[in-house]
């Protein structure tokens, strides 16, 4: 009875995650209408968030230096790839793909994981998997209406795989749980770095900043830019990102990245109660292909080795020995 209920808290928390981090894009779409840039809107979300987990963070590190101190490498690499570097790499990959083609890449990091945990550390995907993966990647490419586009260009399918890099590493680094620091002080260490990173790559020009301080249209009222900047920050990136590792956590990389895939549903369904951009009955039976895919990975996690009532995936204990080099 207990590992049902730590798989099941773990579900609710990596969805919660991805309908926090869905809503990035209505937020971030006001914003970009009244003149701010991409980059500008997710740096000051990852560098506000940051500052909001600060003091939580401080108040929980208490007695735990050493530990911070052993977590230093896994916390930078954490916010340069898992942060900055799978945003950055994203809206590189926009200016050269269309924002479909460079998603379906990104969202690619879920497959990553499953090589990842093969490779490395001998977790060979079962025939369910295999199948699940391949029924949510083509939902996804219905979700976001790929057919008819296809039109890639080199350099931004390059871009799309860094994100996707990113993204996987996210997922690989949010699972580990032996000897690990709590899922909100990893978020804010991630954020800080990260957020430190983009800023770095705005300076450099890398990365384009605008942020005009003008009222915005949010649900066709006039609000301040401050409304979707504090959404952006405390839901789509405090909340995503504590419960997107206390979930990955509890499920494991694989499956926790699986369950990432429905940010887009979430997305797509945000802009269309915020936004009012229809849903056609590609984009439904796409949603239920993702959503069956999810079904089935998990499914083979519940029943490998040694059935549902077997301990690996949904407790930490096996990811945790499984990162031991």
């Amino acid at each position: 009875m207990h590992q049902p209920s730590r798989g099941g808290l773990g579900l609710s928390l990596a969805l919660l995650s991805a309908a926090t981090f869905g809503t990035s894009g209505s937020f971030a779409a006001s914003l970009i209408e009244a003149g701010w840039t991409p980059g500008a809107a997710v740096t000051v979300r990852v560098l506000v968030a940051a500052l909001v987990l600060t003091l939580p963070a401080l108040l929980q590190l208490r007695g735990h230096g050493p530990l911070l101190r052993r977590s230093g490498r896994t916390l930078l690499v954490y916010g340069i790839a898992a942060v900055g570097g799978a945003q950055l790499c994203f809206f590189m990959a926009v200016e050269h793909l269309s924002v479909a083609v460079a998603l379906l890449l990104e969202y690619s990091g879920a497959l990553l994981v499953v090589g990842y945990l093969w490779l490395r550390r001998g977790q060979r995907p079962g025939l369910l998997t295999l199948c699940g993966a391949a029924v949510a990647v083509v939902g996804l490419a219905l979700v976001l209406e790929l057919a008819g586009n296809t039109e890639l260009d080199l350099v931004g399918v390059l871009w799309g795989l860094g994100a996707a890099f990113g993204l996987a590493t996210y997922f690989v680094l949010s699972a580990e749980s032996e000897d690990a620091l709590p899922p909100l002080v990893v978020a804010w260490g991630g954020l800080a770095v990260g957020g430190a990173a983009l800023a770095v790559a705005g300076a450099a020009g890398v990365l384009p900043l605008a942020a005009p301080r003008t009222d915005v249209t949010l649900l066709e009222t006039q609000v301040s830019w401050l409304v979707p900047v504090l959404g952006l920050a405390l839901v789509a990136a405090v909340v995503a990102y504590v419960t997107g590792i206390a979930g990955a956590r509890l499920l494991g990389a694989k499956v926790a990245s699986f369950v990432g895939l429905t940010e887009v549903l979430f997305a797509v369904a945000f802009a269309w109660v915020l936004l009012g951009q229809s849903l056609g009955i590609m984009q439904l039976t796409g949603g239920a292909l993702v959503l069956a895919g999810i079904a089935t990975v998990r499914a083979d996690e519940l029943r490998s080795p040694g059935g549902p009532g077997a301990a690996p995936v949904f407790t930490p204990h096996e990811e945790a020995l499984a990162a031991q080099p």
